[in-house]
């Protein structure tokens, strides 16, 4: 797994990347009450904004960590937001992207270097 400044997560599977947000990143969002998803298909570069999530503290983007195209979304995010409290870090992932680059995955910290980042 590898992680980004936004606090998002990224693992490989197979020719994918699955992509999410940390723990971290939902206890400080607080409740979530809405995720609005992007179309499977869609082109993105990195950082594109790609997901919106609303808590109730505050509205944040999800930015696309690489260029590629979204193959698949998890909509079970869409009637169920506040799974991204629950298990951030499993079910609640958001987008599958499939890279046209693999190569920046090499400048994301493992998961070492993210507690350090955050200072747990």
């Amino acid at each position: 797994m590898k992680y980004t400044e936004e606090h998002e997560w990224l693992m490989e599977e197979g020719e994918l990347i699955v992509v999410g947000i940390t723990e971290y990143a939902a206890e400080q969002l607080g409740d979530v009450v809405f995720v609005e998803l992007p179309e499977e298909g869609t082109e993105v570069s990195k950082d594109d904004e790609v997901v919106v999530i609303e808590s109730v503290k505050a509205a944040s983007d999800i930015l696309s960590p690489l260029d590629g195209e979204i193959v698949e979304v998890n909509s079970a995010l869409t009637d169920n937001p506040g799974k991204v409290n629950e298990d951030p870090m499993g079910d609640a992932w958001f987008f599958k992207i499939k890279p046209s680059d693999l190569s920046p995955m090499e400048d994301y910290m493992d998961e070492a270097a993210y507690k350090d980042f955050i200072g747990d």
